[in-house]
């Protein structure tokens, strides 16, 4: 009997002290302090992460009783990717809640290789404060809006969109010598959407970009499937921007964007590069490759003249 009234009194006391820390951890880090904390999480934080930077910065008391606190109110998978205005003075309840919605600002990934109207739908699907005059405007821009993953101010503009992507544009721009080239900067940029689109893989876009250059040296059309893809727009059927499958037809449109009957660089950029394909264009690989094609793996196959262009397309299949 003595033995069960110990093991009871044991337990009530661990009872009453894991009482006492749940309670704490629960409790205002500051219940006096009201000036206010701007956290941020960023997209792919775990709760745990969450927990220990809510600690680091004193807006918790106890980053365990925290995690288990939004598995207990099945927020742990609730909670959203952001900037927040936090106080010391809220309870570790408040503070998950206030995870959940009302993000001061949103956090927008623009993948590369992007026209501006693919862009234009993902802030009018993210942006609260999105007008449809904003595409117009993306569109101007086009080859500048860097790609990149953003934190943006739910009550933004469009003008301030621009210039956080055209300054990060400049920012990547600025690291390349461009001495290396005798292009412009808009062929730069006009070049490097070009590689963007026709290479997939990261050791394809300085070989791309030698094909590309080759075929301009010699005056050469480009016969690039991309800057026709642009020129056609948005399409119905398929539901996106780039058409998959080009006809003969196509081919023939009547377009300054058509490299099938236009030489030279199209009169602008198709889409909106990333660093890897600024550099390309830069640096293009010294090759003697006038073709190539993209077989149904995704990979590139080059050739030197048409009859290794030929043999290329009957070997793959296209």
């Amino acid at each position: 009997m003595k033995k069960l009234l110990i093991a009871a009194a044991l337990i009530l006391f661990l009872g009453l002290i894991a009482f006492i820390w749940w309670q704490r951890g629960l409790a205002p880090a500051d219940k006096n302090n009201n000036t206010p904390k701007i956290f941020v999480i960023e997209e792919g934080s775990g709760v745990r992460q969450i927990a220990n930077e809510l600690k680091k910065q004193g807006l918790i008391k106890d980053q365990i009783v925290f995690f288990l606190l939004t598995k207990k109110l099945n927020l742990d998978k609730e909670i959203e990717a952001g900037s927040f205005r936090l106080f010391p003075s809220m309870t570790a309840e408040e503070i998950a809640k206030e995870l959940t919605h009302g993000t001061l600002d949103i956090w927008i990934t623009i993948p590369e290789g992007m026209r501006a109207e693919e862009i234009d739908e993902i802030l009018a699907k993210d942006i609260p404060t999105y007008d449809e005059s904003w595409g117009p405007l993306l569109e101007e821009n086009e080859g500048y809006l860097f790609p990149d993953t953003y934190l943006i101010p739910r009550d933004t503009d469009i003008s301030q969109i621009i210039k956080t992507m055209r300054d990060n544009f400049d920012a990547k721009f600025a690291t390349l010598n461009t001495s290396k080239t005798d292009l412009s900067k808009e062929e730069i940029v006009t070049l490097a959407s070009l590689i963007e689109r026709e290479a997939r893989h990261a050791e394809d876009r300085p070989k791309v970009a030698s094909v590309i250059t080759n075929r301009l040296d010699i005056g050469m059309k480009l016969d690039i499937d991309a800057t026709l893809q642009y020129a056609l727009g948005y399409q119905k059927d398929e539901k996106r921007w780039w058409k998959g499958s080009l006809t003969n037809e196509d081919k023939a449109i009547n377009s300054p964007y058509n490299t099938y009957r236009v030489a030279g660089l199209p009169p602008s950029p198709i889409s909106n590069p990333g660093l890897a394909s600024l550099e390309a264009a830069v640096y293009p690989a010294n090759t003697s490759y006038i073709y190539y094609i993209t077989d149904k793996s995704g990979t590139n196959r080059y050739a030197t003249d048409l009859e290794g262009h030929q043999a290329n397309i009957e070997k793959y299949g296209l």
